[in-house]
């Protein structure tokens, strides 16, 4: 189980490189990020080394952030991956609420970011069903 760092950004030029200069300047290191945009803002989802740090250091300069539970599991490089991934979700009835890719940077190999609405429960399947469910991404 990892934590996620979700900020809500400003629809104009140069707010994602705002979150980044914030993050940068207390030498907090992003691990994995999607961007998601609506008319009016965006959401930056990430994996950051020290999530409550990074939530502090932002909320201090007003922005809106929120910590939640994600799951990060290791995905074989292989045709098939993301199906069978897929299709172990489906057979224990969970469904998906958003997922991105990301790297495992100590196995070296690709990883999908998975946030549902039962986060213990879905490792907890992926786990009996025998995908590796990361603790962390560091180096």
């Amino acid at each position: 189980m990892l934590k996620q760092l979700a900020v809500f950004v400003e629809n104009q030029s140069g707010s994602l490189r705002k979150v980044t200069t914030v993050l940068h300047g207390q030498k907090l290191n992003i691990y994995a990020f999607a961007s998601f945009d609506t008319p009016e803002f965006g959401i930056l989802r990430m994996l950051v080394d020290r999530p409550e740090e990074a939530k502090d250091a932002l909320t201090s300069q007003g922005f809106v952030t929120r910590v939640c539970d994600v799951i990060a599991v290791e995905l074989p490089d292989e045709q098939g991956g993301m199906d069978s991934l897929l299709a172990a979700l489906h057979e224990s009835n969970i469904s998906i609420n958003y997922t991105y890719s990301s790297f495992g940077r100590m196995s070296k190999v690709p990883a999908v970011v998975i946030h549902t609405d039962e986060v213990f429960e879905t490792e907890n399947v992926l786990k009996s069903k025998g995908f590796v469910c990361m603790e962390g991404l560091s180096k």
